[in-house]
């Protein structure tokens, strides 16, 4: 959601609001339209199956975002800067021809919509996921929705990139919650019974956390010493 801001911020400030705020409702339209439409159909499968195939497809997202997120923390690839990629987009729409569509300017429109709707999917596809394992879809998109407010109020306030965000931070504790329900879930839809049912997660949680942060350890003693 922060990634998604920071396009929308950078639009809205270099070629206009009016187009950029059409392009992000529409982004938005499509991402409810989705999650409406692919939840309730997850629900009528069993839920051992569906606990499966959830917890697949969160170890794919969780993994690859821990994966990104302790090459940062070790040092073997670059903070994301919100500072920078707010500057990147702001030069890139001043470039920009511009095209008017349906009296909307298509560059800013086009940008907004993509931008929000990428970055937006990944949010639905946790809204559809965790709430369908957990047969609660409206209180996933509320949470969700939640966190949307957060961050456009923040957005609102800031009116520029959320630099101060620790969007790296963020990024390696999503990483691990998703991992963590990623094995809990798919190891259930396996049959696996675990010890306390749903009391072993703080212990699933802790060894994600653990490997985690010695994977970080292991390749910052493996950096390079500075010439």
């Amino acid at each position: 959601m922060v990634e998604a801001l920071t396009i929308v911020l950078a639009m809205g400030v270099t070629r206009g609001w009016r187009s950029t705020l059409v392009g992000t409702t529409a982004a938005l339209l499509a991402l409810a339209a989705i999650v409406a439409a692919l939840g309730p159909a997850l629900t009528v499968i069993p839920i051992e199956t569906l606990r499966l195939i959830v917890g697949a497809l969160l170890l794919v997202f969780g993994l690859q975002w821990l994966r990104k997120a302790i090459l940062r923390a070790s040092g073997w690839r670059a903070l994301r800067d919100e500072d920078a990629a707010f500057a990147r987009e702001a030069a890139k729409a001043r470039d920009a021809v511009y095209e008017e569509r349906a009296g909307l300017d298509w560059y800013a429109f086009t940008i907004s919509f993509k931008g929000v709707l990428l970055e937006g999917l990944e949010v639905a596809f946790i809204v559809i996921t965790f709430g369908s394992a957990q047969g609660s879809i409206p209180l996933a998109a509320a949470g969700a929705g939640a966190a949307a407010l957060i961050v456009v109020v923040a957005g609102v306030i800031a009116r520029g990139p959320l630099s101060r965000v620790p969007e790296n931070t963020l990024a390696f504790g999503v990483g691990v919650l998703l991992t963590t329900f990623g094995i809990f879930w798919g190891a259930e839809g396996a049959g696996v019974e675990w010890p306390g049912g749903d009391a072993a997660l703080p212990g699933v949680l802790g060894f994600v956390l653990i490997m985690s942060v010695g994977f970080v350890t292991a390749l910052q003693r493996r950096m390079p010493a500075p010439a």
